[in-house]
């Protein structure tokens, strides 16, 4: 006997996928899902690649413009460098003394007799500045006519008192002049005097990769050779001004006239595929 139209086991007007129909659609779906997936991934990344280099541009641009700065106030002919053969592998360092402040000494009275001149043959004086008032700090010293160390009395890394050209100040504030115990061996041609702070050191340690700040140590005969040498100073300071340093290198040269020089810094910063290499030249002023 035939069954009704309607009937519920005619089979006839039932309707579905069959498992090869959905296997197809899921295929498709996965193939457009993955191409849809790898057209948005590109540009994403694309786009972090971008901020990953401009942050690490700006990173190393930071740190080499404030080493620039600093260093353009340093003591002339106070720079000293170790820069390893390997800039990838080998610490790098530079080191030199900060001025807190400079002027002119008064080398002669004035017209009437009156003013202070510096006297370099008295064991202490003291002499008018011919410039601005200045405030002098306990621990501030006073140096004329630094040349380095190619000249004994006229290195300001010297510690013992014929051979260095530091001098004690007395301290005070808005002073017109200055006094210092002491002598002075040379005379500086241009009558200029500094008025420095303790040492400082940038260096690149390469087992950490950081560009590390050094200070608040105090003045050594010779420059400190390595990282450990440095880490081992008496209250020294310490302030990482780069990490993710990969390679960095010092090269310094001195003028015709030695006058001037030249301090060629150069630092390579990477993160992930990122890699950033940065140079930059600072000018040495060392007159004395």
């Amino acid at each position: 006997m035939p069954l009704k139209p309607n009937h519920p086991f005619n089979t006839r007007h039932q309707h579905g996928f069959t498992m090869i129909e959905l296997i197809v659609v899921i295929v498709i779906i996965s193939i457009l899902a993955a191409g849809g997936a790898k057209f948005i991934a590109n540009p994403t990344q694309s786009y972090f690649d971008v901020e990953t280099n401009a942050n690490l541009t700006d990173r190393a641009d930071t740190a080499l413009r404030t080493m620039a700065r600093n260093i353009r106030n340093a003591l002339p002919n106070s720079l000293r460098l170790i820069s390893g053969a390997n800039p990838a592998t080998n610490d790098s360092l530079i080191e030199f003394i900060p001025t807190l402040n400079a002027g002119r000494y008064r080398t002669s009275v004035g017209n009437g007799g009156t003013g202070d001149p510096l006297d370099f043959t008295a064991n202490g004086d003291t002499f008018d500045i011919l410039g601005p008032a200045m405030d002098i700090a306990t621990g501030n010293e006073l140096v004329i006519y630094n040349l380095g160390p190619a000249v004994p009395g006229s290195n300001a890394y010297e510690t013992t008192g014929a051979g260095t050209n530091r001098r004690t100040l007395t301290p005070g504030n808005n002073l017109t002049a200055l006094t210092f115990t002491g002598t002075f061996g040379w005379a500086s041609p241009g009558s200029r005097f500094y008025i420095i702070a303790t040492p400082v050191t940038y260096a690149c340690n390469m087992a950490t990769n950081e560009l590390i700040m050094y200070s608040n140590y105090a003045i050594q005969p010779a420059q400190p050779a390595n990282i450990a040498a440095l880490d081992a100073l008496a209250n020294v300071r310490k302030s990482v001004l780069a990490d993710n340093v990969t390679s960095c290198y010092f090269n310094y040269n001195i003028g015709f006239s030695q006058h001037n020089g030249i301090l060629n810094a150069t630092l390579t910063l990477s993160e992930r595929s990122a890699n950033v290499r940065l140079m930059h030249q600072i000018n040495v002023v060392n007159i004395p």
